[in-house]
């Protein structure tokens, strides 16, 4: 049985990028931590955008530039970045919220060789990290499928605890504390 861990989006736009925040900057360490002390596969996700992001729905919707393919803030934060490079780790482009080449990938490894669990841990988690959980479980519904809460930070505190009960609700497992949001 194999253990997957999936860092969605820890990216330099995300961290102290355009959309970062102090919450995003303290989970950093942490991650990387996560990182080296996993015994299984590392994934990686990078939201992924094109020129023409004020264009898209999610760029009206989100009318902040951020994480152009290519681009510095397209990059994963510079710690985690080794990490990946120093593995070489599978690295998922997606251009949405959740990743479907990433749940196709994990169906196809299951069927391979048993997945024991999925964790995941990373930015935004009332955006990504939410969408990439539930998308896992729906393809994955047997797979364990846990967020790390104290490895993830959302949009503001108050977002992230919404998401992670939310979560819950779906039967995904939140290990970790975090403090309620006022």
């Amino acid at each position: 049985m194999k253990k997957i861990l999936v860092i969605v989006d820890m990216q330099k736009d995300f961290v102290n990028g355009a959309l970062g925040t102090k919450e995003a900057q303290q989970i950093v360490e942490r991650v990387a931590e996560k990182i080296e002390k996993f015994d299984g596969e590392v994934l990686y996700t990078r939201d992924t955008h094109q020129k023409n992001y004020l264009e898209t729905q999610e760029g009206k919707n989100l009318p902040v530039v951020h994480c152009v393919e290519g681009s510095d803030g397209w990059q994963l934060e510079e710690r985690i970045a080794e990490l990946a490079a120093k593995s070489h780790a599978v690295i998922f482009n997606k251009v949405s919220f959740g990743s479907p080449e990433l749940a196709h990938y994990l169906t196809k490894l299951d069927q391979k060789e048993k997945i024991e669990a999925i964790e995941l841990a990373g930015l935004c988690t009332d955006i990504c990290v939410i969408s990439n959980a539930l998308l896992l479980k729906a393809a994955l519904p047997e797979v364990p499928i846990v967020v790390d809460a104290l490895c993830c930070a959302g949009v503001t505190p108050k977002s992230h605890d919404n998401a992670l009960e939310a979560m819950k609700m779906c039967q995904i497992q939140i290990t970790g504390t975090t403090l309620k949001a006022d």
